[in-house]
């Protein structure tokens, strides 16, 4: 499990190596929300393409390996103890939008530049992406109790249409 002490260990140690991260997935739900609301078997973080070899350099250091790679999309680092870090690189245009490339070249994730917000882990300010964004990334496949539980949140919380 990623507790939320872990979260913010791993976030103040890719900030500290210069690497800027936003939360998504559950964890990104429940900083929304401004509580956890639920267990975390990992962290999903989106992260600038440029700074990925800062950011590995780091996450290598503690102690960290690669242990599922589906570049261009998404790659797994997991550390000794099981915590788990599901990495999404993020290519940015100048108006601060972005994208994440797909396993679909031709169907890229996008990503508006009023999508990157904040919200709050255990009191600690982190980057996030949108209410909105969140619900548009929970499209497209059968979701899970967890993605139902975390769309519910942001229906009562947020008071957005959810997918689900």
């Amino acid at each position: 499990m990623m507790t939320a002490q872990d979260l913010l260990d791993v976030v103040a140690l890719l900030r500290g190596a210069g690497a800027e991260v936003w939360l998504a997935g559950g964890w990104g739900v429940d900083a929304l929300v401004g509580e956890q609301t639920r267990d975390h078997r990992d962290i999903d973080l989106l992260h600038r393409e440029e700074q990925e070899p800062a950011l590995l350099a780091a996450l290598s250091a503690a102690g960290f390996a690669e242990t599922l790679d589906r570049r261009p999309a998404r790659f797994v680092y997991t550390h000794p103890s099981g915590r788990e870090i599901d990495l999404h690189p993020l290519v940015f245009a100048p108006d601060g939008s972005a994208l994440q490339q797909s396993l679909d070249p031709a169907e890229p994730f996008r990503y508006p530049a009023e999508c990157f917000v904040t919200g709050t882990v255990a009191g600690t300010a982190v980057g996030c992406i949108s209410a909105g964004q969140q619900a548009l990334l929970h499209q497209g496949y059968e979701p899970t109790g967890r993605d139902r539980h975390d769309m519910a949140r942001l229906r009562r919380v947020r008071g957005i249409v959810t997918p689900y």
